[in-house]
């Protein structure tokens, strides 16, 4: 292989395991699932793996692949010390039972929403009913 392709190549497989380690600490979106998703067990053997394929190539390499290698290490690593700081995110073990407390707030967000969805279609259905039946209308306009 040609000496340029080579380049490409490696420089492509770290790229691969850095954009892989972004991903599992939840810094990027899964491509695949489009979710935010945190495995920082994961991302550390990520993190790893481009660490050994620095040492391991070290008087193997240019100057620049060599300086790339460095940076990416160290800020995935100065990214997983801080995501290893955050508070590990909540995960609901029953999706089924959603009267726990957790879902508080959006279950008052829901209802006034509901409120008010029936509110307008309260009115839309009495227009329609004048509508359809305007001896209602007038109905009610003689008994007042």
């Amino acid at each position: 292989m040609n000496e340029d392709k080579n380049k490409q190549l490696f420089l492509s497989l770290i790229y691969s395991f850095q954009m892989q380690a972004m991903i599992q600490m939840g810094k990027l979106q899964n491509p695949v699932t489009g979710e935010i998703d945190r495995d920082l067990d994961a991302a550390q053997v990520s993190i790893d793996m481009i660490d050994m394929l620095k040492e391991k190539s070290k008087n193997n390499i240019s100057p620049e692949e060599s300086s790339y290698l460095t940076k990416v290490v160290s800020e995935l690593k100065m990214n997983f010390v801080e995501e290893k700081q955050k508070p590990e995110p909540v995960i609901e073990t029953d999706k089924g039972n959603e009267s726990s407390s957790n879902n508080t707030g959006n279950n008052n967000r829901d209802e006034s929403e509901d409120n008010e969805l029936s509110e307008r279609n309260g009115t839309k259905q009495k227009n329609e009913a004048d509508t359809i039946n305007p001896r209602a209308n007038s109905e009610k306009s003689s008994d007042e």
